[in-house]
This record gives structure tokens, sequence and C-alpha cells, in this order.
């Protein structure tokens, strides 16, 4: 579990609970999480990232009675940022691209990597294996289909039909969890 996990896991309990203390220290720690959040995605302006901020502190204050108790509070928290971050693009016109999984790769970009790829090795292990890896080369790694066939010993084509297959798979997986 990572550090911020940690400590933001048992103030998000206890203010469910009740205990308004823990609550305001719970925002207090997820305030630069955010800041570093949004800034990451390279906004022009502090006042775009403090807006964002701010509306993101007020989501999860308005939707905290939605947190599953046996889910991760941070990939819940990012979860509502990202979404304000795209209506936020989406209302000021802005053409950007906002990636299904932030910046990958993985590993020690941010305080949230560690649960975005648990998320993601969760919701892959329905995968078959030569499906996931075609997965993780094509959409996480940045391989073209040809390197990623040539990898599971496929054609390209092969290698398209596979990926697709697996990527309707997934969002099955993915609606079906929020049913």
């Amino acid at each position: 579990m990572n550090t911020l996990e940690a400590r933001l896991r048992p103030l998000m309990i206890r203010g469910l609970d009740g205990d308004s203390r823990a609550w305001r220290e719970f925002l207090g720690l997820l305030r630069p999480a955010l800041h570093a959040y949004f800034r990451r995605r390279q906004f022009h302006g502090d006042a775009d990232v403090e807006d964002l901020v701010q509306e993101a502190l007020m989501a999860v204050h308005a939707k905290r009675e939605t947190w599953r108790r046996a889910d991760p509070v941070t990939s819940w928290c990012y979860a509502i940022a990202r979404y304000k971050l795209i209506d936020h693009l989406r209302k000021s016109g802005r053409a950007r691209l906002v990636p299904m999984i932030d910046d990958l790769p993985l590993e020690g970009d941010g305080v949230e990597d560690g649960v975005v790829r648990r998320d993601v090795d969760r919701l892959l292990s329905g995968v078959p294996a030569r499906q996931r890896a075609l997965v993780e080369d094509v959409k996480l790694s940045g391989y073209s289909l040809a390197e990623a066939g040539d990898r599971a010993g496929l054609s390209e084509g092969a290698a398209r039909v596979s990926l697709h297959r697996a990527m309707k798979a997934l969002m099955r997986r993915v609606t079906d969890r929020e049913a």
C-alpha cells in the first residue's frame, strides 16, 4: 500500500463515521496530491489547476458516501479528479487528449501510479495471457501492432483481431462492474 493510501484511508473511514477533524485532515492531505495530479497534466496557468483542485475536493466531499470501504480511496479520488479534468477541458473547448490510463509508464511517476498499476493488473487478470500481452504491449508500452504481433508470435492481422477481442472483453468487464 502506498504511503498516501495508508494515510488517507483511516482518515476517510473516520470522516465517514462522523469525525470532522479527520475529514478536514483527509482533505488537507488530498489537496497537494490533487494539485500535483492536475499540474502534471500541463495546464498553462495555476488558476486552472487551483480551480480544478477546488472542484475535485468539493466533488470528493459531496460524493464521499459513494466510496466503498473495500476499494482504495486514492484511486476513487483520482477517478473523480480525472472526470473533473475532462469536464474542464470540454467546457474550455481545448482539444487535448486525456488517455484512458493516465501518463503511463506506471512506475514512479506520481503518487497514484501504484494504485493505477494494481487496478490495471486486476482488470487484465481475466484476459487470456496472449491477449493480455498484446494489450500491455500496444496500449500500455506503445508497441505497434506489427511489433506486438512479432513478440506474441502472431501476424499483424491476427494481433489486430486478438487485441480487438481483448479490448471488447475489457469493456464488458468494466461495464459489468459499473452496473
